[in-house]
């Protein structure tokens, strides 16, 4: 199972990788792999500030539709319309070009707060 480890990771299995005060959101590849093909994301919330651990979007996948979770809080700025039209991009390349959203985030020390590579290979296992 691939966690990079310039990641951080929530408990919820959502993935940010932060570059300056812009952080860019997706599933884990444990996710995508326990939800099987994935064949919908939806994301109604860009242009909205939205608290940590609120839900942004959900994906649907043939075995169960599942929410996603804000890991920081912050104003959704960016959908990958990609992964609508080509929603197996979360399949195939979770960390990369089947990103979700990009935040700006309100608040980066919530980042203390989320497990680094090896916490989250900790709670895999």
């Amino acid at each position: 199972m691939n966690i990079p480890n310039d990641l951080k990771y929530t408990k919820d299995h959502e993935w940010i990788r932060v570059e300056g005060d812009i952080a860019t959101v997706g599933i884990t590849d444990f996710a995508q792999g326990e939800l099987g093909d994935i064949v919908f994301v939806e994301v109604e919330t860009e242009g909205e500030s939205l608290d940590r651990e609120e839900t942004f979007g959900s994906v649907e996948a043939v075995k169960t539709v599942s929410d996603l979770f804000m890991p920081v809080s912050g104003e959704v700025e960016e959908f990958n319309e990609a992964v609508e039209s080509n929603p197996e991009l979360v399949n195939d390349d979770p960390y990369g070009e089947g990103w979700m959203i990009k935040i700006k985030m309100s608040d980066s020390s919530e980042l203390d707060d989320l497990l680094d590579a090896e916490a989250y290979g900790e709670l895999l296992s």
